[in-house]
């Protein structure tokens, strides 16, 4: 499939071979290719801003947070919710904020979702002088939700920004943003827990909400500023076209796969393998940081090569179904399990993951052009929208589900659920792709090349 902008790629309705859309044309259309604008640089800065602090916000409370909610009576159960929830309201508010973004404003939308994600997070450190009981879990659910509603609300501009000042680079730029996200996924556990054991439950929340502050009027400096006119489309629209459906499914098992890992990898490992519980979360870097590494390579390549998407996303899948196979391993595999092949496994399902989430949003963006949507913020802020909504479905059923079946059938087989759910939904979705292309009344879907997995 042809990158949107591409020389080669269908001009796109209301735009021009030049780079120009109904918004004007962009600002990385006017520049040399090799050199990167003011705008541009600016996008990044913001978008990595975001990526690093929301995911330090999401991952800090892993090591500590449920033991001090244990202490003002809250269960397991509870807990679970509590973790839980903020996916839920992510999926709702991406949704909402996806449809509003051109009438609320791209650089409003950012800021205003990092200013108030900071200002959570240091609610956050307080709510240990609540009493415990009832009002004690009524704003830790209040918190964790403005807190989830907010960070919708800027990673779905940050997408949308970045995408309308790299309209060429998609792949490439969300890849190489992905080594923040990664970092903030490794640095927050180990940061929040060191910070929690040397001074208290209030340092590590105070600390990062006020870093995330103090970021909030470098961003209103320098984010530029894109408006747009609203779309005729919607969401219903762009999730109806056939291969945006599939890519949504693929979307949502991803996700669900690896949001399985949190709450039962690390019960897996201390039972196992008996572990110290301070080396628990090396296993996790395994995953981790493979994943950070691999993203921005294949972001390169993806851009370099658009015909490649289609195999990467359907190879990634596979190795990541296989990769559950093998985590425990199923006990019916005649293999042992060891705690050197469980971090090889991970690592290469960090990889894997990188080949399929990277291609995704390139695809289901280069489908809407391809069916009439008009190139422009209001495009952009749909498909950011639809990529955050679907993640957080899979966010939300994989740790929930997984939670359930590794209770009742073990963590080996619970694995196993995730990774051939995973391979059914790509298999079923390639071949209703298959069928819908040679049965198809339109040209350009039939070609095969340029917008099937065929």
């Amino acid at each position: 499939m042809d990158a949107p902008g591409d020389p080669e790629g269908p001009c796109a309705p209301g735009g021009d071979r030049e780079g120009r859309g109904r918004d004007g044309p962009t600002e990385s259309a006017r520049e040399a290719p090799n050199r990167l604008s003011r705008e541009q640089i600016s996008s990044l800065i913001s978008a990595a801003s975001i990526n690093l602090g929301s995911m330090m916000c999401y991952s800090i409370l892993g090591p500590f947070f449920p033991k001090e909610a244990e202490k003002k009576g809250a269960s397991n159960t509870v807990i679970g919710m509590i973790f839980g929830c903020y996916a839920l309201f992510e999926l709702l508010a991406s949704l909402f904020f996806g449809k509003y973004l051109v009438h609320i404003g791209a650089k409003f939308m950012f800021v205003a979702g990092m200013f108030v994600s900071g200002g959570v997070t240091v609610l956050f450190g307080v709510l240990d002088q609540v009493p415990e009981g009832p009002i004690y879990i009524a704003l830790c659910f209040l918190v964790r939700i403005t807190d989830a509603i907010s960070f919708a609300a800027a990673t779905t501009a940050s997408f949308s920004i970045l995408t309308k000042s790299f309209p060429n680079n998609v792949a490439t730029v969300l890849g190489s943003l992905e080594v923040f996200s990664g970092l903030g996924l490794v640095l927050g556990p180990p940061l929040g827990g060191f910070l929690y054991q040397s001074f208290g439950y209030e340092v590590p929340f105070i600390s990062l909400g006020c870093i995330i502050l103090l970021m909030v009027p470098l961003n209103m400096y320098i984010l530029p500023n894109y408006e747009s006119d609203p779309s005729e489309h919607s969401f219903w629209k762009l999730i109806s076209l056939p291969k945006v459906t599939l890519i949504s499914f693929v979307i949502n098992s991803l996700s669900a796969c690896l949001g399985f890992l949190d709450p039962t990898l690390s019960l897996f490992v201390l039972k196992k393998f008996n572990l110290p519980a301070g080396y628990v979360g090396l296993v996790f870097l395994g995953l981790a940081l493979s994943y950070t590494i691999s993203s921005p390579l294949f972001g390169v390549l993806i851009d370099k090569m658009p015909h490649l998407r289609k195999w990467f996303l359907v190879s990634g899948n596979f190795i990541t179904a296989g990769c559950c196979m093998l985590l425990g391993p199923v006990p019916v595999l005649p293999i042992k399990s060891q705690l050197w092949l469980l971090v090889l496994v991970l690592v290469i399902n960090g990889v894997s993951a990188g080949m399929s989430i990277i291609p995704t949003f390139p695809e289901i963006l280069s489908c809407a052009y391809e069916n009439g949507f008009e190139e422009g913020l209001s495009t952009l802020a749909l498909v950011s929208g639809l990529f955050g909504a679907m993640w957080s479905v899979g966010a939300f059923v994989g740790p929930t589900l997984g939670g359930l079946l590794y209770e009742k059938i073990g963590f080996e087989w619970a694995a196993a659920v995730q990774g051939i759910t995973d391979g059914l939904v790509l298999s079923i979705g390639v071949l209703k792709e298959k069928k819908e292309i040679k049965t198809s009344k339109y040209p350009w879907y039939r070609g095969g090349t340029k917008y099937s997995f065929a």
